[in-house]
C-alpha cells in the first residue's frame, strides 16, 4: 500500500520545481538548485495530494482528532521558532508498532504510534518532530529529487520508493538492491547523511527555543542506535530512513554538551496520549489486564495516566459501569485536560445519553476552543440528541474559523439532512469531498444540489458559482496531466 502511495509522489517530485532557504550555519552547501525548480506552493500541492490518498486508502491511518490535536500543539510550538518564511504544518498518526516518523513535501509529517510509545519523555518526542520539521523547512526531499533527476528518473523512482517504503518493510529495500539499484541506494544514503546532520542541528535549535530539554534528542537517538546495533537484522525503521553514524552522534552530543542543563517535566497530555494509544493496543480485555496490573503492582511514577488508560480500556471492552467507576477515580486528580472531557463524553454517548455528553462538552469547548475533538464531539452529541438547530449553529460558526475542515462539513451535511434541506445537504457534502481531495464526487454533489426541489435563488446561485469553480479546476488539472503526458 505505501509503495503505491509513494510512487505518484516521487513521479511528481521528479517532474516538478524549489526555492532553498539559507542553510544552517557551518554546514556544507548540499547542491545548488535552480530557481525554476520546485516552488513551495507546488511542494504543498504534492504533499496535500499524497495526504489525501493516505486518508482515503492507507489502512494504518489513524483518524483520531485527539492524537492529531496533541501532535499539532507540540509541532506548532516547535515550528513557531523556525526562522525565515512561514511554513504550514500538518501532523498525522499511523497505527504502526514500528519506531518511525517521516516528513513529506509541503509540511505533512507522519508519526507511528510505536514511536510515541517508545518516547520516554515529551522532549524525546519533540526532538523527533523538530528533526522532521527541519527536513521540511530545508526542502530536503525536493533537493534530493532535483539533485538526482538528471537522466535516470526511472532508477531514481525505484530507489526513492524502496528507501521510503523501508519504514515498515525492509524486504522492499532488499528487493530493490537485488534489482540492480544498490549503487543508487548507497549514493542516496551517503547524500542523506548531510541532510540528517542539518536536520539535527536545526532540530536542536528548535527544541531549545521552544523550551524543551535538548538532551531528549541525544537520549532518544542514542537509544535507537543501541537498539539498532543489538537487533541489526530488525533495526527500527527510523534508522533505515534516517541513517545514524558515529560522526553524527558525536556531533549531536557535542552540541548538546555546550548548552546548559534544562530539566523539563512532561505535560499531562503527553502522558494521557501514551495511555490512550496503549489502551487501544491488542485485545480490549488484555488492555484492561495490563492497566489493572500496573495499578496493583504500583508500577507507575504518576497514577492519573494509568487510571485514564484503564478507563479507556474498560470503555473499549464494553464495561460501562467499570469505566464509570474508574472515571470517578480519575476525576479525583482534577486534571485540566480536554482528553478527560472527551473520554467522559464518549462514555455518556456509549450509554445512550447524548444530552449528558453535550453538558460535558459544551463548557469544555469554551475552555479549549482550539480542540477539534471537542467541536466534533459536541456536534455529534447535539445531532444524536436531535438538537439540529443548535448543531447547525455550531457547524456554521466553526467553519468560519476552519473553512477547510472536511469532517465538520460532513457533520453539517448530516444536520441539513436531518432538517430536510436537500440542496444545502448536497452543498455541504460537496465541500466535505472537495476538502478531502475528491474533486469528482464534489462536482457530482453540486449537480445533485442543482436538481434539489428546495433552496431559494440565493442558495441556488451559490451552488451554480461553486460548480463552475470546481469544473474549471477539474479542466485545469486535466490540462496539467495532458502537458505531463500522463
Amino acid at each position: 500500500m505505501r509503495k503505491a502511495l509513494l510512487l505518484p509522489l516521487m513521479i511528481s517530485l521528479a517532474l516538478a520545481p524549489v526555492q532553498l532557504p539559507a542553510l544552517a550555519d557551518g554546514l556544507p552547501d548540499l547542491g545548488e538548485v535552480a530557481q525554476v525548480d520546485f516552488s513551495p506552493m507546488l511542494e504543498r500541492r504534492i504533499g496535500m495530494s499524497v495526504m489525501n490518498d493516505i486518508r482515503l486508502k492507507e489502512p494504518s491511518y489513524l483518524d483520531d482528532p485527539e492524537l492529531e490535536d496533541y501532535l499539532s500543539r507540540l509541532g506548532k510550538r516547535l515550528a513557531a521558532n523556525v526562522d525565515g518564511a512561514r511554513q504550514d504544518f500538518e501532523f498525522f498518526v499511523l497505527k504502526d508498532s514500528s519506531l518511525n516518523a517521516f516528513a513529506m513535501p509541503g509540511g505533512y509529517i507522519g508519526v507511528h504510534t510505536g514511536l510515541i510509545l517508545a518516547a520516554e519523555s515529551e522532549s524525546e518526542l519533540a526532538s523527533v518532530l523538530g528533526h522532521e520539521i527541519s527536513h521540511v523547512t530545508q526542502h530536503h526531499l525536493a533537493r534530493l529529487m532535483n539533485k538526482q533527476q538528471q537522466g535516470q528518473i526511472a532508477s531514481l523512482l525505484a530507489m526513492a520508493v524502496a528507501i521510503l517504503a523501508a519504514r515498515s518493510n525492509p524486504d522492499i529495500t532488499q528487493g530493490a538492491l537485488v534489482g540492480g539499484q544498490a549503487a543508487m541506494i548507497q549514493n542516496q544514503l551517503n547524500y542523506s547523511r548531510d541532510f540528517e546532520r542539518e536536520a539535527d542541528r536545526l532540530g536542536i535549535q528548535l527544541l531549545e527555543k521552544a523550551g524543551f530539554d535538548i538532551r531528549g534528542m541525544g537520549s532518544f537517538f542514542g537509544r535507537l542506535d543501541k537498539y539498532g546495533r543489538v537487533y541489526e537484522s530488525n533495526a527500527p525503521g527510523y534508522l533505515r530512513t534516517h541513517p545514524l553514524t558515529t560522526e553524527r552522534i558525536s556531533d549531536m552530543e557535542n552540541r548538546i554538551a555546550m548548552r546548559p542543563y534544562h530539566q523539563v517535566p512532561n505535560s499531562t497530555d503527553f502522558l494521557l496520549i501514551k495511555a490512550k494509544i496503549q489502551a487501544q493496543e491488542g485485545a480490549p480485555s488484555d488492555a484492561v489486564t495490563t492497566f489493572e496490573h500496573l495499578l496493583k503492582e504500583r508500577k507507575f511514577s504518576i497514577e492519573a495516566p494509568v487510571r485514564y488508560g484503564l478507563t479507556r480500556a474498560r470503555l473499549r471492552n464494553g464495561d460501562y459501569p467499570g469505566a464509570e467507576r474508574e472515571l470517578q477515580n480519575l476525576r479525583q486528580f482534577k486534571l485540566a485536560s480536554p482528553l478527560v472531557d472527551t473520554l467522559a463524553a464518549e462514555l455518556r454517548m456509549k450509554q445512550g445519553d447524548p444530552a449528558g455528553a453535550a453538558r460535558i462538552l459544551r463548557p469544555a469547548l469554551a475552555r479549549h476552543p482550539q480542540e477539534r475533538a471537542l467541536a466534533y464531539g459536541l456536534t455529534e452529541a447535539l445531532l444524536e440528541d436531535h438538537r439540529l438547530d443548535e448543531a447547525l449553529k455550531l457547524t456554521i460558526s466553526d467553519l468560519q474559523s476552519y473553512p477547510s475542515d472536511a469532517r465538520m462539513y460532513r457533520l453539517q451535511a448530516r444536520t441539513y439532512s436531518g432538517q430536510g434541506k436537500i440542496l444545502l445537504q448536497h452543498r455541504s457534502q460537496a465541500e466535505a469531498y472537495y476538502h478531502s481531495g475528491q474533486l469528482m464526487p464534489a462536482i457530482e454533489q453540486l449537480m445533485l444540489a442543482q436538481k434539489a426541489p428546495d433552496g431559494d435563488f440565493f442558495e441556488r446561485s451559490k451552488v451554480d458559482a461553486r460548480l463552475r469553480e470546481l469544473k474549471a479546476k477539474q479542466a485545469e488539472e486535466m490540462q496539467e496531466r495532458k502537458a505531463r503526458g500522463q
